[in-house]
């Protein structure tokens, strides 16, 4: 009961620290272009070391001036039509994992790394998804691999693992413990 607490606890913290707005524009990769790379060197036997570890993503994350370059590079390339939309300024994008690195994708092949504007329900609102992911693959709540899986389709696992969350959570609160505060 104590984990089911704390895992609501941190779903919601994270569903209220997001901008939450339910709209149908869902700003997504190129899945042609950024299909998804996974980082060999995690698995399922080593996520307490890896993904689970903290600070773990910043030994692997690649450099600002690595994914810089390549965003600039996409924009102008791959993902131009991106700037009519959300503008030219690279600012105005995170140079994203499709697979983030809290979910075993790989840092540095262009296939995992997409120009995603912050907004709209852009970068934010994955970021949000990625990490409640990670919060349930570190809780053994689901494997890697169904977190990496979900992640590829990340509006419908925003769907699935914050928003479902959050009613849950809210329904048990309300009907269980109404004085709970969190």
């Amino acid at each position: 009961m104590n984990k089911f607490l704390i895992i609501c606890s941190i779903i919601l913290s994270s569903f209220y620290s997001s901008a939450y707005a339910a709209t149908p524009d869902w700003v997504v990769q190129d899945k042609k272009i950024t299909p998804g790379v996974l980082n060999k060197d995690v698995t399922q036997a080593n996520i307490s070391t890896t993904v689970c570890k903290a600070g773990w993503t910043a030994t692997i994350r690649p450099t600002v001036t690595y994914t810089n370059n390549l965003k600039d590079t996409q924009l102008k390339t791959t993902y131009a039509s991106y700037t009519k939309i959300w503008g030219t300024s690279a600012s105005a994008y995170e140079e994203d994992h499709l697979i983030s690195l809290q979910l075993g994708g790989n840092p540095s092949d262009p296939k995992n790394l997409w120009p995603q504007p912050y907004a709209d329900n852009g970068a934010r609102k994955k970021d949000v998804v990625e990490t409640a992911l990670k919060r349930l693959v570190c809780s053994n709540s689901i494997t890697l691999k169904d977190a990496q899986k979900a992640i590829l389709n990340w509006p419908t696992a925003y769907k699935k693992y914050v928003t479902e969350q959050v009613k849950i959570c809210f329904f048990y609160k309300i009907h269980t413990a109404p004085n709970l505060k969190f």
